[in-house]
C-alpha cells in the first residue's frame, strides 16, 4: 500500500488552456512540480487518485500554476478544483542534516531538556524566516515554538521526540 503526502491544493483554474492554480504545501515546489513529474490528484469523496504528469509549472502571484499531460482545456481541469495534489513517499528525497519533512515532525512529543513534557506537535506554520511548530498541550492553549537553534535542541523522528530549551516568554 502506498503512502501519499500532500504537496498542494488545486483552488481554481487559470485561463482556458488547462492551467490550474495551486496553493503549495511543499518546501520543494521546483522539485515537486518539475516537468515530467508525477502527481496524484485526490478529489473529494474519491478514494482512487488521478495520476497526472506535469507539463508546465510557473509562479503567478502567490500561486503555482500547473498544466498536465492530456488536459489541455478549462473544461477538462474544472473537475480538479478543491482536489489535493500528492506524491508517494517513494518520491521523497534525502534531506540535509537538521531538515525534516512535516509528516516526520507532526506527532512528535515535545519535552524540555530537563524532561518535562510540554505536548505534541500538531501543525507546522511557515509564516516567514523560520517555521513555527504548534504544540498541543493538555488543558492549556497551544504553544508556538519557533524552529530555531536556540530553542530546538534535538529532533528524534524515529522515536517521535523533540527536546527544546525553554526561553523566557515561550509558554
Amino acid at each position: 500500500m502506498k503512502n501519499y503526502l500532500n504537496v498542494g491544493k488545486v483552488v481554481n483554474t487559470h485561463g482556458v488552456r488547462g492551467e490550474v492554480r495551486v496553493i503549495s504545501r511543499t518546501d520543494f515546489p521546483e522539485k515537486r512540480y518539475a516537468k515530467g513529474n508525477t502527481l496524484y490528484l485526490f478529489k473529494q469523496n474519491d478514494d482512487k487518485p488521478i495520476e497526472l504528469k506535469v507539463t508546465s509549472h510557473r509562479v503567478h502571484k502567490n500561486f503555482d500554476l500547473l498544466t498536465f499531460e492530456g488536459f489541455d482545456s478549462l473544461n477538462e481541469v474544472e473537475p480538479f478544483k478543491n482536489g489535493i495534489l500528492k506524491i508517494t513517499d517513494d518520491q521523497l528525497h534525502e534531506l540535509d542534516k537538521n531538515e525534516f519533512y512535516y509528516h516526520e515532525v507532526i506527532g512528535c512529543v515535545v519535552e524540555t531538556i530537563d524532561g518535562e513534557e510540554i505536548g505534541k506537535i500538531k501543525e507546522i506554520l511557515s509564516p516567514g524566516a523560520n517555521d513555527v511548530w504548534v504544540i498541543q498541550r493538555k488543558g492549556q492553549k497551544d504553544a508556538l515554538i519557533p524552529y530555531i537553534e536556540q530553542v530546538v535542541k534535538e529532533v528524534d523522528v524515529e522515536n517521535k521526540k523533540v527536546k527544546i530549551e525553554l526561553m523566557e516568554g515561550l509558554l
